[in-house]
Formats: structure tokens, sequence, C-alpha cells
């Protein structure tokens, strides 16, 4: 009976085998997203939903061009550790939040690209960056036609990861949206799942040096 009990008390809240498929999913797209130079110096963050009350999460500090599956830990939907010592990035509660509130959402992707930098900080006074008349608009959810325009919000740079996730909130709650910007950082991208994440990432991507480089010509 008694090891019965310990083996209860060990159990973990969340699955493990997900873990680590979620894990090597996550080590893969880091590393080719880390040689494309989007996640210098240690930062960038990246997960995806477990479960309805868990995420896999990049741990805090870490290489991104070198993680191993070693380096995703768990957390709850409130950002905290779960059955870990590990530290989660800073920015974790941005994760957490979306997940939180839209449970198709399956993977949030943070990248500090040059050109996401850049336009977060031209961009910036006017808080958002429209893209209007481009082809790849049609790379997002729910987009059918290059005939409209996308905003891409840029929201102000701020420690406090409560308030900019309440102003996130506030976004969300005027409409469907795939992604932001913040102001002198990087760029948050999400989908239902790690291949439309990385859909809507790129296309952001695509999207921000085509709107740099026309101001060139302007």
């Amino acid at each position: 009976m008694v090891s019965v009990k310990l083996v209860v008390m060990n159990k973990l809240p969340y699955d493990p085998e997900k873990l680590q498929a979620r894990a090597l999913e996550l080590v893969e797209t880091t590393r080719e997203l880390a040689q494309r130079g989007w996640t210098p110096a240690t930062s960038s963050n990246f997960s995806m939903r477990l479960d309805d009350k868990h995420a896999a999460i990049t741990v805090s500090g870490r290489d991104k061009g070198r993680l191993t599956e070693a380096d995703i830990m768990v957390v709850d939907m409130l950002g905290q550790p779960v059955a870990t010592s590990q530290k989660p990035s800073a920015e974790t509660l941005l994760h957490t939040h979306l997940y939180a509130r839209f449970p198709e959402i399956g993977c949030v992707l943070h990248t500090h690209s040059t050109s996401q930098t850049l336009a977060s900080r031209l961009y910036g006074v006017q808080g958002f960056i429209r893209f209007e008349g481009y082809e790849l608009i049609k790379a997002f959810r729910g987009q059918t036609t290059h005939e409209t325009h996308y905003d891409l919000p840029i929201f102000p740079n701020t420690q406090d990861m409560t308030v900019l996730a309440k102003q996130v909130e506030a976004k969300l709650d005027e409409g469907p949206l795939w992604g932001y910007l913040i102001n002198g950082h990087g760029l948050y991208a999400w989908g239902r799942d790690m291949m439309e994440a990385r859909r809507h990432l790129e296309a952001f991507d695509f999207l921000i040096n085509c709107e740099l480089e026309m101001r060139k010509y302007k």
C-alpha cells in the first residue's frame, strides 16, 4: 500500500509523453529560427499547449540555437512553474493568457528579428503597422482576400507583464488578432498549432520587411 501511495503522490499533473513530443517540436523550431538570426543573445521565448491547464515553454536565459529537451519546462495558466525548479521567461504570462482565453490556440512564438524590432520603433508612436493590398495577408487565419487591410498592433514596452497582458486583452476584444509587436522589443504570433503559428510569424516578418523597404522609396 505504501508503494502505491508513493506512485500516486509522485504522478505528474500533465502527460509526460505529450511534454516530450512538444519539447521536440519546440527545440526543432527554435533552432531553425535561431539560424535566421531571430533569437539573438538568448532572447525570445516559445511555447505550446499541453492541455487546458498546462503549457510547455522554453526555460529562461537559454541560447535558443542550442536547446535540448531539458530546456523545455511546464507552467500553469498563471505562468507558474509546475513540478520543476526551473525558471520560465519573465514574459510567460503573455503566452498563458492567450491559452487561457482561447482554447483553440496551441502555440505561441516570440522572436526578435532586426526588422521586427526596427519596425516597432519606427511605428511605435502610430501604435500599429497597416498592411494593405498584399497577397500574403491571406496567410492569416480567416483572411480570404488581399483586397483588405490588416493592422499589426504595437504596444509600449514594460517590465510589468500584467499590465501588458491587459493591454493585449483589450485589443483582442476588438476582433481577431494573430500577433503584435512590443516597442523596441519583438514580435508575438500564435496559431492553432506550430504550423499555423509559424505561418503567421513568417507572414508578419515578410510584410514588416516590405513596409520597411517601401519607406525607402517614399
